[in-house]
């Protein structure tokens, strides 16, 4: 029973930040304020983070997908960071 909400509850967090990423990016397209876009770029890593987490702990529990997980966590914040320093300018 705990497997199976723990499951779900990985889907739901993909689902929320594919939310997010689709939100922000049309947001991007409809008003063209550059900060959506790095807010954007920054959820389309979380979302591949997140598919990944439900890769590596639902379907494939022997493979340890951590370094790839954590590798797309760190190109989340430097793109969100890096569009922060290029919109101050």
């Amino acid at each position: 029973m705990i497997s199976v909400l723990a499951d779900s509850l990985y889907f739901v967090c993909l689902l929320s930040s594919l939310a997010c990423m689709l939100l922000l990016l049309r947001g991007y397209g409809r008003t063209g304020m550059r900060l959506l876009l790095w807010s954007g770029i920054c959820f389309v890593c979380l979302s591949l983070n997140n598919l990944l987490l439900m890769v590596d702990v639902v379907l494939l529990p022997d493979v340890d997908l951590r370094p790839y997980r954590l590798a797309l966590s760190l190109a989340a914040g430097t793109v969100l960071l890096f569009g922060f320093i290029w919109e101050a300018k």
